[in-house]
């Protein structure tokens, strides 16, 4: 559904990207995680066609997205970290918005919008940025666009909202669309997305199915200083220390998505060695 290759991008001479590759496909929402400033938002808006490379290709769907052709621009939607919403009520957002995405559906915003709790006949200058936010997501998923393409979703929610947007999310994902959501706030996606990659510095460090991670990492809490010791990766906390150990067994357990990203940044090889064996 999405292939980048050998992508290069600048930002005059600050250098982004030098010959990244990625595959994405349908039926999947893929964390893309890292820290802030390390490329994750160029790298979505390279994808939706608002930014260019300076080598390499984009395929999404079959369209280059930097041609920006209609047929290319009703399949994929953008919910960018900063934005700006008109001063107009919420029905007339759908009235002149929604024409340009052929599958809109009237009834599927009107349900998000109910599960998110906005009042549907506030204007939009009246709302917090968090509801503007959770419009603009609503939007977005009744757009039944193909590619979906989140910039820190999560940020300016609440414990609350996030729970929302985890459950709204979790519901709308189905074979033909692919999402994608960055995010330096991990445990927000810990429940919710199928395949991690991790970009740091322009690089992608790990890219694996969260089914894979499970078979083969076990994250666990040891009070065993020998177990510590054989950790891929560890660290202290106020009950003992918080492990990653090679999962033997090859049962599935449960993820920390959190200690796995601090694992791959600080401890890559070790990572990678065990899924290598």
């Amino acid at each position: 559904m999405i292939k980048v290759q050998n992508l290069h991008f600048s930002y005059r001479k600050k250098k982004v990207f030098s010959g990244l590759d990625l595959q994405l496909q349908a039926g999947h929402i893929y964390g893309l995680l890292g820290k802030n400033g390390t490329g994750k938002s160029t790298l979505l808006r390279n994808i939706a066609g608002l930014l260019f490379p300076d080598q390499g290709s984009i395929d999404v769907l079959g369209h280059q997205p930097g041609k920006r052709k209609p047929a290319f621009l009703q399949e994929v939607f953008l919910v960018p970290e900063e934005f700006h919403l008109s001063n107009i009520p919420l029905h007339h957002l759908v009235k002149y918005q929604s024409p340009f995405y052929p599958r809109f559906s009237v009834e599927q915003f009107n349900k998000y919008i109910a599960e998110f709790e906005i009042p549907s006949d506030n204007k939009l200058a009246d709302m917090s940025y968090g509801q503007k936010k959770k419009v603009l997501i609503s939007f977005g998923l009744a757009s039944n666009a193909s590619v979906l393409l989140m910039d820190e979703p999560t940020n300016g929610l609440d414990i609350i909202s996030k729970s929302q947007f985890r459950k709204v999310m979790a519901g709308a994902l189905d074979d033909n669309k692919c999402m994608v959501i960055s995010t330096h706030q991990v445990k927000d996606l810990e429940s919710l997305i199928d395949r991690v990659t991790i970009i740091d510095e322009g690089r992608i460090l790990f890219d694996q199915t969260i089914e894979a991670i499970s078979r083969r990492l076990q994250f666990s809490v040891s009070f065993d200083p020998e177990e510590v010791k054989q950790a891929i990766y560890s660290e202290a906390s106020l009950r003992g220390h918080s492990v990653i150990l090679k999962n033997e067994g090859g049962e599935e357990g449960r993820l920390d998505l959190e200690l796995l990203y601090k694992a791959i940044v600080l401890n890559r090889e070790q990572v990678q060695k065990a899924f290598a064996a």
